[in-house]
């Protein structure tokens, strides 16, 4: 969906009824007319108040149906389908125009994600933690492709991810749980704990940390 988007952007499409640039816009969920869908999750809309098209729809539509409305010029990507969309206000469709900067940052992480999830068949090998942090810290990455990085973390066994997994919020309950129990293996696999005052790493036999100074069991 991201790379159809990004690649509609560079086409430009124009109203007849006013010369006006039309403007990417996200689909609505259903076909006003039948109900079955438009068939793309985009629209070429135009959003211009002063087209000739809409202005005069008021006057047609309180005519003709005796309804408050107008139209606004719509065309469908990829195909020659056009259509007189009927609106009820001057705000239809101004509130979903695809936003291309929010629509470019989406498409850069996508790709950052399927860069970390490609190296993730070498990342144990050349003890690269980069790949396996990203995806885990990464709440909107495909939650295969994070459990799968999850379970890599023993075998890569490098203590530095531990702050960065401690703070972040994970939405997927079963996914903290892997990471909980490999962050354990990767402490006993050092001779660790962590201090349940400070947080600390201290070595698993102490019997005072460290770093708080505070008694430990």
């Amino acid at each position: 969906m991201l790379e159809r988007a990004l690649a509609y952007l560079e086409e430009k499409h124009t109203c007849p009824h006013c010369n006006t640039e039309l403007s990417l816009c996200h689909a609505p969920p259903m076909h006003v007319g039948d109900g079955l869908g438009w068939g793309s999750e985009f629209l070429f809309i135009c959003l211009n108040n002063e087209c000739s098209l809409f202005t005069k729809g008021w006057e047609y539509i309180e005519t003709q149906y005796g309804h408050v409305g107008s139209y606004r010029y719509m065309e469908i990507p990829n195909s020659k389908e056009s259509y007189n969309m009927m609106v009820a206000g001057e705000s239809a469709f101004t509130g979903s125009v695809v936003d291309v900067e929010a629509l470019k940052q989406q498409n850069a992480r996508y790709k950052s994600e399927k860069e970390a999830v490609a190296k993730l068949d070498t990342c144990v090998e050349a003890r690269d933690l980069g790949p396996v942090l990203f995806l885990l810290t990464d709440n909107a990455a495909n939650i295969t492709d994070r459990k799968r990085a999850a379970s890599l973390l023993p075998a890569i066994n490098d203590l530095s991810c531990i702050e960065a997994l401690r703070n972040h919020d994970f939405s997927n309950t079963q996914l903290e749980q892997d990471i909980n129990l490999a962050i354990n293996k990767i402490l006993a696999n050092h001779f660790l704990r962590e201090c349940p005052y400070c947080a600390e790493l201290i070595k698993s036999r102490a019997k005072v940390c460290k770093h708080c100074s505070k008694e430990v069991v």
